[in-house]
């Protein structure tokens, strides 16, 4: 008789433990998945030119990125070949920061971490105060990345890809 007493005393607190958990678990799934799913406008294959600025001369050569979900789209993969740079780079979202985090990776450099924000339409990393890189779309839905350096209190760049969808 025990038993059945407190079989029915704990029953109500497993069931809230339990609503409690799954729903837990899928706000948690959900944040990450809104969050990457910020990021969906960089998705697909691109080709196009990447135009490299240099003191008295701009450097133009082609350029290949395939930018795709990974892992039930919990990170994202770039790969980006051209002429000057190969570039394998991850980037995914830590809930517990809340931030998330760009990761690329070249031929003898492994990855270094630094964090990037969704902001205004666009993914923006900072490599420092000074330097950072720009991922967004064209007013004609051209993926167009670019790097800028701090100068004088103005934003310069100092590299632009702009990338058409691959055919």
């Amino acid at each position: 008789m025990r038993s059945n007493t407190l079989h029915r005393t704990w029953k109500p607190f497993l069931w809230i433990a339990m609503v409690f958990f799954t729903f837990n678990l899928g706000y948690s799934q959900s944040v990450s998945e809104e969050k990457m799913g910020n990021l969906s406008f960089m998705i697909g294959e691109w080709i196009g030119t990447s135009s490299i600025f240099q003191k008295d001369s701009i450097v133009k050569v082609p350029a290949y990125e395939k930018v795709a979900y990974k892992l039930d789209k919990n990170i994202i993969t770039i790969d980006l070949k051209s002429q000057s740079l190969q570039l394998h780079t991850v980037i995914h979202y830590d809930e517990k920061e809340g931030s998330y985090y760009y990761t690329p990776y070249s031929k003898g450099r492994g990855g270094k971490k630094y964090k990037g924000i969704y902001q205004d339409g666009k993914f923006i990393v900072a490599f420092s105060q000074s330097k950072r890189i720009v991922f967004g779309l064209t007013e004609e839905g051209h993926f167009i990345e670019y790097g800028e350096q701090l100068k004088n209190g103005e934003w310069q760049k100092y590299f632009e890809d702009i990338l058409q969808k691959a055919p």
